[in-house]
C-alpha cells in the first residue's frame, strides 16, 4: 500500500472529527427529536423518547464509526455500548446542572434554564467527542503495542491505517 493510500485510510485530525462529531451528532439529535414528537402522538411521550433514543445512538454510534472517526467500517458492539455509556453519562451532566440551577435559583426563568442547560450540554459533547475519539474508537493502538512487544518472536504485520507510527517492515495492506 502506498503512502497515498494510506493517508486515506487514516482517521481524521482532531478539528474534522470534531466538526463531523457536531454534524452528525446535531444532524441526529434534530431528526430524533422530530420522531419523539411524532411517535408521542400514537404511544406515551416516555416509551416514546426511550425508543427513539435507543435508535438514535446506534444510528449515530455507526455514523461517528463510519464518517466522524474514520474507524474504517461498522461499530462494534463493544463501541456500541461504550458510547451508549458515554451518552448516559453526558444525560446526567446535563441532569445534574438542571437539579443545581432549580436547587440555587427558586424560580429560573426560561433563558436562565436554557443557558444552564446548553452550557453543560455543550461541555458534555467536547467531553463526549474526547471520550469516542481516544477510548472507544482509537486506532490501532494494540497492534501498535503488539508490534514491539515479544523480542524473541517475530512481529506480525499490522495493517497501516493508523496515524501512529508503524515500522516499515511491519506493514502490509489491510
Amino acid at each position: 500500500m502506498d503512502v497515498a493510500q494510506n493517508r486515506k485510510q487514516a482517521a481524521p485530525g482532531a478539528p474534522a472529527a470534531f466538526a463531523r462529531f457536531v454534524l452528525c451528532g446535531g444532524g441526529v439529535g434534530i431528526a430524533s427529536s422530530l420522531a419523539v414528537a411524532g411517535l408521542a402522538s400514537w404511544v406515551p411521550w416516555v416509551l416514546a423518547n426511550a425508543l427513539i433514543t435507543v435508535v438514535s445512538t446506534l444510528l449515530a454510534t455507526e455514523l461517528h464509526a463510519r464518517f466522524t472517526f474514520g474507524a474504517g467500517g461498522r461499530a462494534t458492539w463493544r463501541q456500541h455500548t461504550q458510547s451508549a455509556g458515554s451518552a448516559a453519562a453526558a444525560y446526567a451532566v446535563t441532569c445534574m446542572a438542571m437539579l443545581a440551577l432549580h436547587q440555587l435559583v427558586a424560580a429560573p426563568g426560561a433563558v436562565l434554564e436554557q443557558v444552564v442547560y446548553l452550557s453543560a450540554s455543550a461541555l458534555a459533547g467536547v467531553a463526549r467527542f474526547a471520550v469516542l475519539r481516544l477510548v472507544v474508537f482509537a486506532r490501532s493502538r494494540s497492534q501498535v503495542a503488539g508490534a514491539g512487544a515479544g523480542a524473541g518472536r517475530a512481529a506480525r504485520p499490522v495493517p497501516c491505517v493508523s496515524t501512529l507510527a508503524v515500522p516499515a517492515g511491519l506493514c502490509r495492506a489491510a
